[in-house]
């Protein structure tokens, strides 16, 4: 029922899908450009619609009342950003206990404009050798648009030549300045 809940209303505002998840069962989905807090909305919509369990990350400030239990329920893994803790080895350990994984991640870290992605996920999905599933909200277009799995090689600067090529085009719902990675 939930599904098709999400459908009507993914359909009532003009969304699309383009693309498949892969039938893999660990990966990391990268979702950008992230500038609004509609991007969960479209992204919980388009889990719904795919019928695909993604986890994602949220600073631990989102998980308390009133909405704490709720966004667990939602697929949310607290972090805290405040100490410093091995996010990446924390990620990669969670890929290694589970047989089946997948969390979303935005690479900017945050909705207001960046000079620089994090690489984060970069790194967790190399340490725990899963792949990274680029995915864009083009806001413009109205379209979810899925990648193919991209395995990263360890050549971090080719690699993120190849991730950004991805997202050069996509707008997100208030377009900013693209990071210096991607002009």
């Amino acid at each position: 029922m939930s599904r098709l809940l999400y459908l009507f209303f993914f359909r009532l505002a003009g969304w699309k899908i383009e693309g498949l998840m892969p039938s893999e069962k660990k990966y990391i989905i990268i979702v950008a450009p992230h500038t609004s807090n509609w991007d969960f909305m479209i992204g919980l919509c388009a889990r719904s619609i795919l019928r695909f369990d993604a986890k994602f990350l949220g600073k631990k400030e989102l998980f308390r009342f009133p909405f704490g239990a709720l966004f667990r329920w939602l697929g949310g893994v607290p972090v805290d950003r405040s100490k410093n803790v091995n996010l990446v080895d924390a990620v990669a350990n969670l890929f290694n206990e589970r047989e089946n994984f997948i969390v979303a991640i935005a690479p900017e870290g945050t909705r207001k404009y960046v000079a620089q992605w994090k690489t984060g996920f970069y790194f967790m999905a190399l340490k725990a050798k899963v792949p990274i599933v680029m995915t864009a909200f083009d806001y413009p277009k109205k379209t979810v648009i899925i990648n193919q799995p991209f395995y990263p090689t360890g050549n971090l600067a080719e690699d993120m030549k190849t991730i950004f090529g991805f997202f050069r085009d996509k707008k997100g719902k208030f377009p900013k300045e693209l990071p210096k990675q991607l002009s």
